[in-house]
């Protein structure tokens, strides 16, 4: 081999490696690329994942919610009513599962409104969810959950309205009862919006347990509807035996 022959191969095979090495250097490059876009992509997803998880985490802290008189939602009257000195406190305990407290609510609620409106009662509602094994997707607690919302961010004006929707679309027993987006369409139906955090979040479920225990051992409260005028348990279910248990209160 000549000298120049040399010469050229030398220089080839050190063009050669100088590609392979340039090669190299690039596809590291890219790799290390590849690799930074995967850890930035996995701390992003983890990131939008952990919002996710806090976002939909349901609270676990008793919070008891506002305007409410002692631990009930009160009957507020036209501005207008003078409530009577001796009219009695008419408190009643129910679950918007409760098909008896449907029937109840629909028989007896506009007598109970009528007299509270009136001034001639002092009318409570007193929440009391139990029922929470007899739906497959936890109704009870739900429904209540959202009422408690309402109560505590719109006030008790509001609370009458939706719990009167809630028992006229009351679902069945043993099945699936409205899920949280049926139950803000109902509330909004009934004049409520602005209340999804609060119902998606379940903000007072540990409360409405606590209040039913509380219920259950301090006022002996053992299913719904259940109502006690001046603190004691009446048995009144009608219209006729209602007005006399109230005068009876009176005296």
């Amino acid at each position: 081999m000549t000298n120049d022959r040399k010469a050229r191969a030398e220089r080839a095979e050190t063009m050669r490696k100088d590609r392979e090495k340039a090669e190299r250097k690039q596809r590291n490059m890219i790799s290390v690329a590849i690799v930074a876009v995967v850890v930035v992509l996995i701390g992003v997803a983890a990131w939008g994942i952990t919002s996710i998880n806090k976002e939909n985490k349901k609270n676990d802290v008793v919070i008891e919610p506002r305007n409410l008189v002692d631990q009930s939602v009160p009957y507020v009257p036209a501005e207008n009513v003078v409530v009577a000195e001796n009219a009695p406190v008419v408190e009643v305990f129910e679950d918007f599962l409760c098909p008896a407290c449907g029937q109840f609510d629909a028989y007896m609620g506009p007598t109970l409104k009528a007299a509270a409106e009136a001034g001639e009662i002092q009318l409570r509602f007193m929440p009391f969810s139990f029922l929470h094994n007899m739906s497959t997707n936890d109704y009870s607690h739900r429904a209540m959950n959202l009422a408690m919302c309402v109560v505590d961010e719109k006030g008790p004006e509001a609370f009458w309205d939706v719990k009167a929707a809630l028992f006229a679309n009351q679902p069945a027993e043993g099945g699936p009862g409205p899920e949280d987006d049926e139950l803000l369409e109902l509330a909004a139906g009934a004049g409520v919006t602005g209340i999804e955090a609060c119902v998606t979040k379940q903000k007072f479920v540990p409360w409405i347990d606590e209040i039913k225990d509380t219920f259950s051992k301090e006022r002996k409260i053992s299913g719904t509807p259940t109502m006690h005028i001046n603190g004691k348990e009446s048995d009144a279910r009608s219209p006729e035996d209602f007005a006399a248990a109230v005068a009876s209160a009176k005296k």
